[in-house]
């Protein structure tokens, strides 16, 4: 997709966003061993991590090398 190629300062913005924020709440959710909480906690920062990677491999989409 060309917009995460034009805008690779809102890209970089939203991977620091997204890094960050899901290794905050997996930290957290660890602190709360025992509890049903802690492990939502710790699914949601997966999510956002995984987000993160999502973003950062959107401009390669598509591009295909010679013998891929």
């Amino acid at each position: 997709m060309k917009f995460w190629k034009e805008h690779m300062g809102l890209r970089a913005l939203f991977i620091a966003g997204f890094f960050f924020a899901g290794l905050a709440l997996v930290v957290f959710g660890w602190t709360l061993t025992g509890q049903m909480k802690g492990l939502g906690l710790m699914i949601l920062g997966v999510i956002l991590l995984l987000a993160a990677l999502l973003v950062y491999n959107k401009p390669f989409e598509g591009d295909k090398g010679p013998g891929l």
